[in-house]
Protein backbone atom coordinates (compact mmCIF):
# COMPACT_ATOMS: atom_id res chain seq x y z
CA UNK A 1 0.00 0.00 0.00
CA UNK A 2 1.26 3.47 -0.87
CA UNK A 3 0.66 6.16 1.76
CA UNK A 4 -0.99 9.49 1.01
CA UNK A 5 -1.47 8.95 -2.70
CA UNK A 6 -4.80 9.17 -4.42
CA UNK A 7 -5.62 8.04 -7.90
CA UNK A 8 -8.53 9.16 -10.04
CA UNK A 9 -10.75 6.52 -11.59
CA UNK A 10 -9.29 7.49 -14.97
CA UNK A 11 -5.72 6.99 -13.77
CA UNK A 12 -6.79 3.67 -12.24
CA UNK A 13 -8.36 2.59 -15.52
CA UNK A 14 -5.18 3.53 -17.39
CA UNK A 15 -2.99 1.61 -14.93
CA UNK A 16 -5.30 -1.41 -15.16
CA UNK A 17 -5.19 -1.30 -18.97
CA UNK A 18 -1.37 -1.21 -18.84
CA UNK A 19 -1.29 -4.28 -16.58
CA UNK A 20 -4.06 -6.28 -18.27
CA UNK A 21 -3.86 -5.25 -21.90
CA UNK A 22 -7.62 -4.54 -21.71
CA UNK A 23 -9.27 -1.12 -21.68
CA UNK A 24 -12.15 -0.23 -19.38
CA UNK A 25 -14.44 0.08 -22.40
CA UNK A 26 -13.48 -3.40 -23.59
CA UNK A 27 -14.19 -4.79 -20.12
CA UNK A 28 -17.80 -3.64 -20.44
CA UNK A 29 -18.52 -5.62 -23.61
CA UNK A 30 -19.69 -8.72 -21.71
CA UNK A 31 -22.38 -6.75 -19.91
CA UNK A 32 -23.39 -4.29 -22.63
CA UNK A 33 -23.13 -5.74 -26.11
CA UNK A 34 -24.45 -9.30 -26.23
CA UNK A 35 -27.89 -10.31 -27.50
CA UNK A 36 -29.11 -12.52 -25.95
CA UNK A 37 -27.47 -11.22 -22.77
CA UNK A 38 -24.68 -13.06 -21.03
CA UNK A 39 -27.07 -13.88 -18.19
CA UNK A 40 -29.39 -15.58 -20.70
CA UNK A 41 -26.59 -17.32 -22.61
CA UNK A 42 -24.95 -18.79 -19.55
CA UNK A 43 -28.22 -20.17 -18.21
CA UNK A 44 -29.28 -17.56 -15.67
CA UNK A 45 -28.38 -17.87 -12.02
CA UNK A 46 -27.69 -21.60 -12.33
CA UNK A 47 -25.27 -20.94 -15.18
CA UNK A 48 -23.25 -18.50 -13.08
CA UNK A 49 -23.28 -20.97 -10.21
CA UNK A 50 -21.82 -23.54 -12.61
CA UNK A 51 -19.10 -21.07 -13.71
CA UNK A 52 -18.15 -20.31 -10.10
CA UNK A 53 -18.11 -24.03 -9.32
CA UNK A 54 -15.89 -24.86 -12.29
CA UNK A 55 -13.56 -22.00 -11.36
CA UNK A 56 -13.15 -22.94 -7.71
CA UNK A 57 -12.83 -26.65 -8.46
CA UNK A 58 -9.85 -25.72 -10.61
CA UNK A 59 -8.44 -23.30 -8.02
CA UNK A 60 -8.72 -25.70 -5.09
CA UNK A 61 -7.17 -28.50 -7.16
CA UNK A 62 -4.12 -26.32 -7.94
CA UNK A 63 -1.80 -28.10 -5.51
CA UNK A 64 1.28 -27.21 -7.58
CA UNK A 65 0.84 -23.54 -6.63
CA UNK A 66 0.28 -23.44 -2.86
CA UNK A 67 1.10 -19.71 -2.79
CA UNK A 68 -1.95 -19.13 -4.99
CA UNK A 69 -4.24 -21.44 -3.08
CA UNK A 70 -3.22 -19.65 0.12
CA UNK A 71 -5.06 -16.54 -1.09
CA UNK A 72 -8.31 -18.46 -0.61
CA UNK A 73 -7.46 -19.86 2.82
CA UNK A 74 -10.04 -17.75 4.67
CA UNK A 75 -12.97 -19.34 2.79
CA UNK A 76 -14.22 -22.82 2.26
CA UNK A 77 -14.71 -23.84 -1.35
CA UNK A 78 -18.49 -23.68 -0.97
CA UNK A 79 -18.32 -20.17 0.54
CA UNK A 80 -16.05 -18.98 -2.27
CA UNK A 81 -18.41 -20.43 -4.90
CA UNK A 82 -21.42 -18.80 -3.26
CA UNK A 83 -19.79 -15.36 -3.04
CA UNK A 84 -18.57 -15.40 -6.63
CA UNK A 85 -21.86 -16.75 -7.96
CA UNK A 86 -23.80 -13.99 -6.18
CA UNK A 87 -21.40 -11.32 -7.43
CA UNK A 88 -21.59 -12.53 -11.04
CA UNK A 89 -25.38 -12.81 -11.11
CA UNK A 90 -25.69 -9.25 -9.80
CA UNK A 91 -22.95 -7.89 -12.07
CA UNK A 92 -24.50 -9.31 -15.21
CA UNK A 93 -28.06 -8.12 -14.67
CA UNK A 94 -29.66 -10.68 -12.39
CA UNK A 95 -31.11 -10.24 -8.90
CA UNK A 96 -28.99 -8.42 -6.31
CA UNK A 97 -27.91 -11.62 -4.58
CA UNK A 98 -24.50 -10.27 -3.56
CA UNK A 99 -26.08 -7.18 -2.02
CA UNK A 100 -28.44 -9.41 -0.02
CA UNK A 101 -25.49 -11.21 1.54
CA UNK A 102 -22.70 -8.64 1.72
CA UNK A 103 -24.45 -5.26 1.81
CA UNK A 104 -25.06 -2.33 -0.49
CA UNK A 105 -21.63 -2.05 -2.13
CA UNK A 106 -19.62 -4.79 -3.78
CA UNK A 107 -16.31 -3.16 -2.74
CA UNK A 108 -14.40 -5.59 -4.90
CA UNK A 109 -11.00 -4.10 -4.14
CA UNK A 110 -11.72 -3.58 -0.44
CA UNK A 111 -12.88 -7.18 -0.03
CA UNK A 112 -9.60 -8.41 -1.54
CA UNK A 113 -7.24 -5.84 0.00
CA UNK A 114 -6.02 -8.02 2.84
CA UNK A 115 -4.76 -10.69 0.47
CA UNK A 116 -1.43 -10.52 -1.30
CA UNK A 117 -2.74 -10.19 -4.84
CA UNK A 118 -0.05 -9.14 -7.27
CA UNK A 119 0.51 -9.64 -10.97
CA UNK A 120 1.39 -13.35 -10.63
CA UNK A 121 -1.82 -14.02 -8.69
CA UNK A 122 -3.93 -12.08 -11.20
CA UNK A 123 -2.42 -14.12 -14.03
CA UNK A 124 -3.06 -17.39 -12.17
CA UNK A 125 -6.61 -16.34 -11.29
CA UNK A 126 -7.26 -15.46 -14.94
CA UNK A 127 -5.83 -18.81 -16.04
CA UNK A 128 -8.31 -20.71 -13.84
CA UNK A 129 -11.24 -18.51 -14.91
CA UNK A 130 -10.45 -19.02 -18.58
CA UNK A 131 -10.41 -22.80 -18.01
CA UNK A 132 -13.82 -22.54 -16.33
CA UNK A 133 -15.24 -20.46 -19.17
CA UNK A 134 -13.97 -22.91 -21.77
CA UNK A 135 -15.42 -25.88 -19.81
CA UNK A 136 -18.83 -24.32 -19.17
CA UNK A 137 -21.39 -26.43 -21.07
CA UNK A 138 -23.61 -23.42 -21.88
CA UNK A 139 -20.72 -21.50 -23.43
CA UNK A 140 -19.48 -24.20 -25.79
CA UNK A 141 -19.91 -23.79 -29.55
CA UNK A 142 -19.16 -21.27 -32.25
CA UNK A 143 -22.32 -19.32 -31.42
CA UNK A 144 -20.77 -18.52 -28.03
CA UNK A 145 -17.27 -17.53 -29.20
CA UNK A 146 -18.04 -13.85 -28.66
CA UNK A 147 -19.55 -14.42 -25.20
CA UNK A 148 -16.52 -16.48 -24.10
CA UNK A 149 -14.11 -13.86 -25.41
CA UNK A 150 -15.97 -10.97 -23.76
CA UNK A 151 -16.09 -12.83 -20.45
CA UNK A 152 -12.34 -13.47 -20.61
CA UNK A 153 -11.74 -9.79 -21.34
CA UNK A 154 -13.96 -8.77 -18.41
CA UNK A 155 -12.23 -11.09 -15.98
CA UNK A 156 -8.72 -10.16 -17.14
CA UNK A 157 -9.49 -6.49 -16.61
CA UNK A 158 -11.13 -7.15 -13.23
CA UNK A 159 -8.25 -9.28 -11.92
CA UNK A 160 -5.70 -6.60 -12.78
CA UNK A 161 -7.99 -3.84 -11.52
CA UNK A 162 -7.66 -5.38 -8.07
CA UNK A 163 -3.87 -5.37 -8.45
CA UNK A 164 -3.74 -1.74 -9.58
CA UNK A 165 -6.27 -0.42 -7.07
CA UNK A 166 -4.84 -2.29 -4.09
CA UNK A 167 -1.74 -0.09 -4.23
CA UNK A 168 -3.92 2.87 -3.31
CA UNK A 169 -6.18 1.41 -0.62
CA UNK A 170 -6.47 3.21 2.68
CA UNK A 171 -6.95 1.25 5.92
CA UNK A 172 -10.51 2.57 6.23
CA UNK A 173 -11.40 0.98 2.87
CA UNK A 174 -10.57 -2.60 3.85
CA UNK A 175 -13.45 -5.02 4.15
CA UNK A 176 -12.04 -8.44 3.30
CA UNK A 177 -11.06 -11.32 5.53
CA UNK A 178 -8.14 -10.63 7.81
CA UNK A 179 -7.48 -13.89 9.63
CA UNK A 180 -6.96 -17.49 8.62
CA UNK A 181 -9.51 -19.81 10.17
CA UNK A 182 -7.49 -22.94 10.88
CA UNK A 183 -10.69 -24.88 11.51
CA UNK A 184 -11.76 -24.67 7.88
CA UNK A 185 -11.55 -27.79 5.74
CA UNK A 186 -11.24 -27.25 2.02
Amino acid sequence: MIDNITMSKYELRTKTAELSGVTYEQSLLASTSLTPTLLERIGGEEGFHKLATLFYQSVFADKENPWFLGIFATSTQSEAIDNQYRFLVQTFGGPELYKEKKGKYTRLVGRHANYKIGTAAAKRWTYHMELAIDEHPNLIGVENDEAREYLKIYFRYTAFYIVAASEYMRDDQLSGGTQLDSGRIW
